[in-house]
């Protein structure tokens, strides 16, 4: 039973090369799933490209090479135990966020995350001035200020945004910036920071024609029965109908198209929301995907076999293939 994952190489190594080029300086991101391809995966590439590199949380700490320098994106909180690595650049938005570290034990180097319009984590431009002082009374050398721009909206709107942001903020630090494409060349020609790019999906993912999912065909059997799977599903009823049997589940992160973020059984399972096709159709789920298995309800004249691969349709930042072909 296997997902799998194939690239077409060349490409996407051209592709992540016209990224880096048409950004300037980058910081490449690492987090989460890898984007698919694993983190371990990605971060050769990503040192290929910058000493420095993003991940998502201080438990992604370790499959960053001691030669680099890793970047914390989300607040470390106070759940997190301990910080494995003391080069560790943090990122705090408050007096609270100070005082977890404080009570960590940790000096660690910080960036001061900004409030964007998408109002998730950062603090006002207005109060980052006052927020650095403090940070820098307890130890903590700031290394830059970052803003996470929303994916909605224009790049143009966005570097609007991130212009006003920066009239704010001294410029002996460097500005972070992410989601603003092309028109982050904007934003250097308006201020005086040193802008750099902050990209994950759009520098690994950002053509995805260069990346497929697969799923190999395991046992296909007539239907004989009424009910089927763990829920005893009925089956369709009709002389031609098969249960196709597909090596991934819920344990890769596969789930119906409309279990927006979810992994399991949540949602219909008609046609319109199964991620699997074959010959141009797509294939229809008996029900929600076992943790290894997906069991498919599909017409015999369709001609699966055993050993044929399906393909495979979900989004690349919650799957986790077994096998990855660079081709």
């Amino acid at each position: 039973m296997t997902l799998r994952l194939t690239v077409e190489s060349d490409a996407w190594h051209a592709h992540v090369r016209d990224v880096v080029a048409s950004y300037g300086d980058v910081l490449p991101v690492v987090k989460g799933n890898g984007y698919g391809f694993g983190r371990a995966e990605l971060m050769p590439h990503a040192q290929a490209i910058s000493r420095d590199v993003a991940v998502g949380t201080v438990h992604e700490l370790d499959d960053v090479a001691a030669t680099q320098r890793p970047f914390v994106l989300t607040p470390v909180g106070v759940g997190a135990g301990d910080v494995a690595r003391r080069d560790a650049v943090l990122a705090i938005t408050s007096t609270h966020d100070l005082g977890v570290l404080k009570q960590l034990g940790v000096a660690n180097p910080v960036v001061i995350k900004i409030e964007s319009s998408m109002h998730r984590y950062g603090i006002a431009a207005t109060e980052a001035g006052d927020l650095r002082k403090r940070a820098e009374a307890a130890g903590h050398q700031v290394v830059a200020w970052s803003v996470h721009l929303p994916l909605a909206g224009s790049d143009d709107s966005h570097a609007a945004e991130a212009i006003a942001i920066a009239g704010a903020l001294a410029t002996d630090l460097p500005l972070h910036l992410s989601h603003i494409g092309a028109a982050v060349q904007q934003v250097r020609a308006a201020t005086a920071h040193h802008v750099v790019m902050r990209t994950g999906t759009h520098l690994w993912l950002g053509d995805k024609s260069m990346v497929a999912l697969h799923a190999d065909v395991i046992a296909v059997r007539a239907t004989t029965f009424g009910t089927a799977g763990y829920r005893a599903t009925k089956i369709p009823t009709g002389a031609n109908t098969h249960l196709v049997m597909v090596g991934c589940g819920s344990s890769h992160g596969v789930g119906a198209l409309s279990d927006v973020g979810a992994l399991s059984d949540v949602g219909a399972l008609s046609d319109g929301s199964s991620p699997f096709h074959f010959a141009r159709q797509r294939l229809a789920m008996l029900e929600p995907p076992h943790m290894h298995t997906t069991m498919l309800c599909i017409p015999s004249d369709l001609h699966l076999r055993e050993g044929d691969w399906v393909d495979v349709q979900q989004p690349m930042t919650r799957v986790y293939p077994d096998v990855i072909v660079w081709r």
